[in-house]
């Protein structure tokens, strides 16, 4: 594994990972021994939200998050709440931690389209990414909705993708 890794990391390139709660251990371990990758934990690391269970999967993001290669994305959480009755009141807790642990500058919002269609809207959850977020400073959204995904994936000379069809934009 760490082969491989290593080869991401001469290339330049970052690690997103897809990962539930009991795999967050390794990717401590796989973080702490290539300090020159970047590490995007993606979907929060996929937390219990339904089952409203904080603990442990606080304690090992806040061990992710201690480690300067790592980043998070603030994505797929509808997904992992019960998908007919969530609330904002539900993903708050998920939100406020990474929020602590990571701070907006390693926080990057992420739709999770299509998939969070299952849950949610697109529009949705744009709404409910604003509202976990409302008690950000300016700069500090620009973090989580721009600044983040720019410094981490290099997008500056890039062109701007299309939005997705559910675009809240059209």
């Amino acid at each position: 594994m760490l082969r491989g890794l290593s080869a991401v990391a001469e290339a330049g390139l970052v690690y997103d990972l897809v990962v539930k709660p009991h795999h967050i251990a390794a990717a401590v371990e796989a973080a702490e021994r290539l300090p020159g990758l970047t590490f995007v934990l993606d979907h929060l690391g996929k937390p219990p939200i339904a089952s409203g269970e904080l603990t442990p999967w606080a304690q090992q993001i806040r061990r992710l998050a201690a480690l300067p290669n790592t980043v998070c994305k603030l994505s797929g959480m509808v997904t992992e709440a019960d998908w007919g009755s969530w609330t904002v009141a539900d993903l708050t807790p998920y939100a406020d931690t990474v929020l602590d642990a990571f701070g907006p500058v390693r926080l990057m919002f992420g739709s999770d389209w299509p998939v969070c269609r299952l849950a949610a809207t697109y529009a949705e959850v744009i709404a409910v990414a604003r509202a976990l977020t409302a008690g950000l400073g300016p700069a500090e959204r620009h973090d989580v909705f721009t600044g983040t995904a720019v410094r981490t994936y290099d997008l500056r000379d890039t062109a701007r993708p299309a939005p997705p069809q559910e675009s809240p934009c059209a």
